[in-house]
């Protein structure tokens, strides 16, 4: 990586995976809710145990979903992390923007990832 073009590329597509990393987490994280107030409202009207079976099966899925979503955006933020420090420490990407967007998506993702253990 010792050319500019070929490091801002990386910097480029790893921000763009943390990015879209934490969409989806979010996205499961949203379907996860809404599926337990599915299986709530199941529960609360009786509804047929088959019913309610399948929507808790769909709702544990969610959760897998989630777990495996949290494991490869914390994979993603870890890799545009290092990334980001090798860049930071050469002189020529000191104000690169680039290099800040890539800065910002990794805030974004390692302040949602905080949050989210500190829940």
């Amino acid at each position: 990586m010792s050319d500019r073009p070929a490091i801002h590329r990386q910097l480029n597509i790893k921000s763009g995976v943390a990015k879209r990393l934490l969409k989806e987490h979010v996205l499961y994280a949203k379907e996860a809710e809404e599926q337990q107030r599915k299986v709530d409202k199941l529960i609360a009207d009786n509804a047929e145990e088959w019913d309610t079976k399948s929507a808790r099966r769909i709702l544990e899925e969610s959760h897998r979903m989630i777990k495996d979503s949290d494991n490869r955006l914390g994979k993603a933020v870890q890799d545009l992390r290092e990334l980001v420090l090798r860049v930071k420490s050469r002189t020529e990407f000191a104000e690169d923007s680039e290099l800040l967007h890539a800065e910002e998506a990794l805030e974004e993702a390692s302040v949602h990832l905080e949050s989210k253990a500190s829940a």
